[in-house]
């Protein structure tokens, strides 16, 4: 039985989808409630809601580039990854039932932040997770479903490695 029939490539794409709806009501939220620039404490030492916009690409790398290229070829290679993950689920080639739950939550995330691409000409992100003066990059919805789907999948790989007929025994 493929991986796909195992958990129902149906139910991964409502969760893929619950992933962008959830995304795109946040920043929804963000964006009608909070202004461009805002910070509120939510966690002393720990947690931040800000109002931030990322025209780059992850950690806010390329950001600042003035090359009228970058936007469309983030779209494009979004679009690649969306079309590549969806084939996958929907072929029973995704894995087991992690891999298959890490690739739904990459695709929901991946598919949140492309629309922001497409709608707002940047991602918006809002969550500022740090540590006494020490912060991580401003993220969103959409990016923990990528960081969380792609640990899921690390997982999968792993114990498919340790679990592997071929490998040695000690």
């Amino acid at each position: 039985m493929s991986g796909a029939a195992r958990t129902g490539w149906h139910g991964l794409t409502f969760l893929a989808f619950g992933i962008l709806a959830a995304d795109q009501a946040t920043k929804y939220a963000i964006e009608r409630f909070t202004s461009i620039g805002s910070n509120r404490v939510l966690i002393p030492g720990l947690l931040n809601l800000v109002h931030t916009s990322n025209p780059g690409v992850a950690f806010g790398l390329l950001a600042d580039s003035p090359g009228r290229w970058l936007a469309p070829a983030l779209i494009l290679f979004a679009v690649c990854v969306i079309m590549l993950l969806s084939w996958l689920l929907v072929t029973g080639r995704g894995g087991g039932f992690l891999g298959q739950w890490g690739l739904a939550l990459i695709l929901g995330g991946a598919a949140g932040n492309v629309l922001d691409r497409l709608l707002r000409r940047g991602v918006t992100d809002f969550i500022d997770f740090y540590v006494g003066s020490h912060h991580w990059y401003t993220f969103n919805l959409a990016d923990s479903a990528i960081f969380v789907g792609a640990g899921f999948v690390l997982l999968e790989l792993f114990q498919d490695w340790r679990h592997h007929p071929t490998r040695e025994q000690v």
